[in-house]
């Protein structure tokens, strides 16, 4: 399936992360946002559960494998070129993580790959939804078994 001017919307599934007080976080290699960062995630791929998809995109992106997934939200991401057109069109399935093994390493679709303090989230530039989504995060483990 194409991803720019696709015929219908992507599925995609993101993960939030945590390990104490840091969230895992990627610089994107490819559109939409390329070069921002953001958390790991991608495509759903057919015959896998969301949460699959979303353990399978952590370790591809970062090296790192997660446990527990929690849904957080689904997000709606759509971007018109300077005509109108949708150029982008992503159905976004959130899930927070506790982090289980591994050490951050840039893998697919990702230039970099770090562990950043909750606290100086605000020096990466963030999607407005990605921030919201993380702070969201912190609270449902915060209370999760």
């Amino acid at each position: 399936m194409k991803r720019d001017y696709p015929e219908r919307p992507i599925v995609a599934v993101g993960v939030v992360v945590l390990k104490d007080d840091q969230v895992l976080l990627i610089r994107r290699s490819k559109p939409p946002r390329p070069d921002s960062w953001s958390i790991p995630g991608g495509a759903q791929e057919l015959g896998e559960t969301t949460r699959q998809a979303g353990a399978r995109e952590v370790l591809e992106e970062t090296a790192i494998t997660v446990a527990d997934l929690h849904f957080l939200e689904v997000i709606d991401l759509i971007e018109h070129d300077e005509k109108g057109a949708v150029e982008h069109h992503y159905t976004l399935i959130d899930y927070a993580a506790r982090y289980q093994s591994g050490t951050p390493q840039a893998g697919d679709d990702a230039h970099d790959a770090k562990w950043v303090p909750l606290d100086q989230l605000c020096e990466y530039t963030l999607w407005e939804e990605t921030t919201k989504i993380i702070t969201r995060a912190v609270e449902k483990l915060k209370n999760a078994p």
